[in-house]
């Protein structure tokens, strides 16, 4: 059996992300449609357009390291998805919708921002300087979204839920 080495882990997580992101990007209008707080509506379009240029941003690491750009299936991303997909069903028309979405939505970020600081970390190990770059800044922008969500939680969304209890 031929040595992993951390190359291979770095690809592997690398397709993992790729699939999760392209996942992803078919979850959001869903959820930006069954969400009714404008603003939580918005912040949905808004990371969709993100996630597109993100996915943008991979096939720039996948060729980077030479390999040609694919998914693996991710059972943590679609476990999450199909927590967000739940919560659009079993709270339709009811006050705690939105905090259910944004809750989904954050668990999503914090998924993100796990996997883009380990493949960062792992790119700088490699010597990859492009990669580091271009994985820096969807981790920017991840973190910048769990941020905004955050606020949208504490400043309306969550207060909104508990007011029509």
């Amino acid at each position: 059996m031929a040595t992993k080495t951390l190359d291979d882990l770095f690809h592997e997580t690398l397709k993992d992300i790729y699939y999760a992101e392209r996942q992803i990007v078919k979850a959001l209008p869903k959820m930006a449609r069954g969400a009714q707080d404008q603003k939580l509506k918005a912040a949905f379009e808004k990371h969709r357009d993100e996630t597109e240029g993100q996915i943008e941003r991979l096939k720039q690491v996948f060729e980077i390291i030479g390999k040609r750009a694919q998914g693996k299936t991710c059972p943590a991303i679609d476990g999450i998805i199909e927590e967000g997909e739940e919560i659009l069903e079993e709270f339709k028309g009811n006050p705690a919708l939105d905090a259910g979405l944004l809750a989904a939505a954050q668990a999503v970020e914090h998924y993100e921002i796990s996997r883009y600081g380990t493949l960062r970390s792992w790119a700088q190990q490699l010597g990859l300087k492009d990669a580091v770059t271009l994985l820096e800044q969807t981790l920017a922008e991840e973190s910048k979204t769990d941020e905004s969500l955050t606020a949208l939680a504490k400043s309306a969304v969550n207060v909104a839920a508990q007011k029509a209890a």
